[in-house]
């Protein structure tokens, strides 16, 4: 599958647009349902600070997934993503209360790669802090 972006309209440094994702411990207690992560750090409040966290955080790949999809949402279709990785840097702290975290994700187009293939970097930020390193997808252009 390719993406209804064409190769020859995307330049270095076209910035893909932002968005923001919520998440609530709601958020987690579903997550955790569909993934069948149900590590007490991703719900437990007491648990998570006997093991040394500020709090209860999301599940790694939660946030990682938030933010593949300000790539997907650009590209109009997820099939077109080739490859994708990131390295996790801080964790999302969800407090307990009705507003919960917020991920928010920016990216653009870092290079352009043979066979219409191109390297878009995201950044990931939660309460002022980078959350993602390296986070990088490359996608197939049509």
């Amino acid at each position: 599958m390719t993406a209804k972006i064409a190769y020859d309209d995307v330049e270095v440094g076209t910035e893909l647009p932002a968005q923001t994702f919520p998440v609530t411990r709601a958020t987690l207690v579903r997550y955790a349902g569909a993934s069948g992560d149900f590590n007490p750090i991703h719900w437990n409040e007491k648990f998570a600070k006997e093991v040394g966290l500020p709090d209860v955080i999301a599940h790694g790949m939660f946030t990682m997934a938030e933010a593949a999809r300000v790539v997907t949402d650009w590209l109009g279709d997820p099939g077109a993503v080739v490859e994708y990785g990131v390295r996790f840097t801080k964790p999302v702290v969800v407090p307990n209360d009705d507003q919960g975290a917020l991920i928010e994700v920016s990216g653009k187009v870092a290079a352009k790669l043979d066979d219409r293939t191109v390297r878009v970097d995201l950044t990931a930020m939660s309460a002022g802090q980078k959350v993602l390193g390296m986070s990088r997808a490359v996608v197939r252009l049509a």
